[in-house]
């Protein structure tokens, strides 16, 4: 009598989520001076969890980052603040306020979204601390220039991102060797998509801000946006301001950041919504991206995320 070795079979988000541990670990082994960055928003919300796996009880051999425009939701800075807390992980936050205040960046109004500046906070906060490398949460699935992106993505002495010159990543083997000055992105999530990453949020019963869940805000409705009514995003003139069920795909910068309409309250209604919508993650809610097909891939060059 033969006994048949039982087979066990492994889920999509379980071959997701090794990877993403694999990556951690990688950057942890290869680099001497590594940050993760966290803004308290979903995806880097699953990073930590994922280092979690990856390096508890153990420390984590990085500290967190956030480069804070100032014009952050407070849930989401509350949050973010809360969570660092809670892991008792040493959290870093440099402002674009410093940059502006030392004449780094200098803005053409007040109003104007400081999202497409944080290249100059970051950059300046990896030669402050000499960060040899930064992991992120971003996504191949959310915008043309990060589909082009490597999960070990090499910067320059400036900082900046070649999509030309980009190193080959076969058999899962990462390379991430650079000289001093020179710096490398990772992304543990790269291969994620938006549905996986409310879908693992479900799995491991991750906390997140308010305000990724259908709540009452008031609104006005411009180029085909929901553009949230507040002191940095006033309604014009003409404009009828609506109070609308409406929760956030992606948060970012106040001034460039749309809700959806929505009355998905729970991750498992929200879950429903991913599946089902046709707008993409940051077509529908990034107005930053909007202003061209080229936009995203120029930040990139000059040092964003």
């Amino acid at each position: 009598m033969s006994f048949a070795t039982p087979v066990q079979t492994v889920t999509h988000l379980e071959r997701l989520e090794s990877e993403a541990i694999h990556i951690l670990r990688e950057v942890a082994g290869q680099c001497a001076n590594p940050a993760l960055l966290f803004s308290g928003g979903k995806d880097s919300v699953c990073l930590l969890r994922l280092a979690e796996k990856a390096f508890r009880p153990g420390r984590f051999p990085f500290p967190l980052l956030h480069i804070d425009t100032g014009h952050n939701y407070d849930e989401v800075i509350a949050f973010r603040d809360y969570r660092s807390a809670e892991l008792g992980v040493r959290l870093i936050v440099r402002s674009l306020e410093d940059s502006i205040a030392q004449g780094k960046v200098v803005l053409r109004h007040p109003l104007q979204s400081r999202n497409p500046f944080q290249s100059v906070t970051l950059l300046d906060a990896i030669q402050e601390f000499g960060f040899d490398a930064c992991i992120g949460g971003a996504r191949r699935d959310e915008e043309k220039a990060r589909a082009k992106e490597r999960i070990f993505s090499f910067r320059d002495e400036f900082g900046q991102w070649d999509p030309k010159n980009q190193r080959a990543e076969l058999w899962d083997l990462y390379n991430a060797r650079t000289h001093p000055g020179e710096n490398i992105r990772a992304f543990p999530i790269s291969n994620w998509t938006e549905l996986d990453v409310w879908q693992y949020i479900q799995a491991e019963d991750l906390e997140l801000p308010s305000i990724y869940f259908a709540h009452q805000r008031k609104i006005v409705r411009r180029n085909g946006s929901l553009v949230p009514v507040t002191h940095l995003t006033p309604a014009k003139v003409g404009e009828t301001i609506e109070e609308l069920s409406v929760r956030f795909r992606t948060v970012g910068d106040i001034t460039c950041t749309a809700p959806v309409a929505s009355v998905a309250r729970t991750v498992a209604e929200i879950i429903l919504e991913t599946a089902t919508t046709e707008l993409t993650e940051r077509g529908a809610t990034r107005l930053d991206d909007q202003t061209s097909e080229a936009a995203m891939e120029q930040r990139k060059k000059e040092g964003y995320f």
